[in-house]
C-alpha cells in the first residue's frame, strides 16, 4: 500500500510565490487583468483572421495559430494562479499536474516552431517576392502546420511518462505556482538522471535550433533588404518584419533569462524566480496581440472597421 501510494500521489501543494503571501491579493490583480487582454486580443484576432478573406495569408495563418498557442499558454497556467493567489485553492491533483505541465511545456516548444516557420515566411516574401505564392502553397502550409504540432507532441509527452514512473513518497510540496517537469521530478524519492538529462536536450533539440535557423533567416533577409535601391522598399520590407522581431524578442528574451537565472542565478532569491516565470507565461499572450495590432495595418484597418460597424450598427 506504501508503494502504490508513492507511484499513486493523489495530489501535490502548490505553494504560490513563497515570501510574498501577504501580497498575494495585490499581485493578482495584473496578472487577472493580463489574463483578460490575452483572451479578449488573441480571441478578436482568431476572429478577423477568419472572417476577413484578405487575411486567409500564411503569414496570417501562422499568427491564428501563434494566438491559439497563447490562449491555451496563459489558460492552462493562469487561472490556477489567481485561484491560489485570491482563493488559496493550492492542491492540484497529480493528473491535473501532469495535464498542466504538458499543455506549459507543450505551447512553448509550438510557440518557438511557429515564430521559425514565420521567420522562414518573411524570407520567401522579402528573398523571393516572385515566388511566393508558388513556394508557400496551401498544401505547404498545412505540411508545416502539421510538422509543428507533431514535433513539439513527439518531444513533450515523454515528459508525462518521465513523471509517472517516478515515486513521490516524501514531500509534495511544489514551492510555484504552477507544475512544471524538473520542479515536480525534484520531490522524487528517485534518481531523476533520465528527467534532467531529457530536459535538458529538448529545448536544445527544439528552441536552441529554432533560435539559430531563424537568426540565419533573418541574416538573409536583411541582406536582402539593403540590396533594394529604392528606400521606401528597404522601410516596407524592414516594417513587415517589425511586429515579428518584437514578438520574437518577448518571447525568447524572458525565457532565456528565466532559464539561466534559475542555472546560475544562485544569489537571485526564490520569489523573484517565481514571480519572473509567472510574468513570462501571462505577458507575452496579453501583448502579442496588441504588437501585431499596432505594426500589422492590414490587422489594424480590420480592427478599426470591425468597431466602427458595431457602432453604426
Amino acid at each position: 500500500m506504501y508503494n502504490l501510494s508513492c507511484y499513486n500521489p493523489g495530489s501535490f501543494i502548490l505553494v504560490g510565490i513563497p515570501g510574498l503571501e501577504k501580497f498575494h491579493i495585490w499581485i493578482g490583480i495584473p496578472f487577472c487583468v493580463f489574463y483578460v487582454l490575452a483572451l479578449v486580443g488573441n480571441c478578436t484576432l482568431l476572429y478577423l483572421i477568419a472572417v476577413e478573406h484578405s487575411l486567409h495569408e500564411p503569414m496570417f495563418f501562422f499568427l491564428a495559430m501563434l494566438a491559439t498557442t497563447d490562449l491555451i499558454l496563459s489558460t492552462a497556467t493562469v487561472p490556477k494562479l489567481l485561484t491560489n493567489l485570491w482563493l488559496h485553492s493550492q492542491e492540484i491533483t497529480f493528473s491535473g499536474c501532469l495535464t498542466q505541465m504538458f499543455f506549459l511545456h507543450f505551447s512553448f516548444v509550438v510557440d518557438s516552431a511557429i515564430l521559425l516557420a514565420m521567420a522562414f515566411d518573411r524570407y520567401v516574401a522579402i528573398c523571393f517576392p516572385l515566388r511566393y505564392t508558388t513556394i508557400l502553397t496551401p498544401q505547404v502550409i498545412i505540411k508545416l502546420a502539421a510538422s509543428i504540432v507533431v514535433r513539439s507532441f513527439s518531444v513533450i509527452l515523454p515528459d508525462v511518462f518521465l513523471l509517472k514512473r517516478l515515486p513521490f513518497c516524501g514531500t509534495r510540496i511544489i514551492p510555484h505556482t504552477y507544475c512544471e517537469h524538473i520542479g515536480v521530478a525534484r520531490l522524487a524519492s528517485a534518481d531523476i538522471s533520465i528527467n534532467i538529462w531529457y530536459g535538458f536536450s529538448v529545448p536544445l533539440m527544439t528552441v536552441i535550433s529554432d533560435v539559430i535557423i531563424i537568426a540565419v533567416s533573418y541574416t538573409f533577409i536583411l541582406r536582402a533588404v539593403f540590396q533594394l535601391s529604392s528606400q521606401g522598399a528597404r522601410q516596407k520590407a524592414l516594417s513587415t518584419c517589425g511586429s515579428h522581431v518584437c514578438v520574437i524578442l518577448m518571447f525568447y528574451t524572458p525565457a532565456f533569462f528565466s532559464i539561466l537565472a534559475h542555472r546560475f542565478g544562485h544569489s537571485v532569491p526564490r520569489n523573484v524566480l517565481i514571480l519572473f516565470a509567472n510574468l513570462y507565461v501571462a505577458i507575452p499572450p496579453a501583448l502579442n496581440p496588441i504588437v501585431y495590432g499596432v505594426k500589422t495595418k492590414q490587422i489594424q484597418d480590420k480592427f478599426i472597421l470591425l468597431f466602427s460597424l458595431k457602432k453604426t450598427q
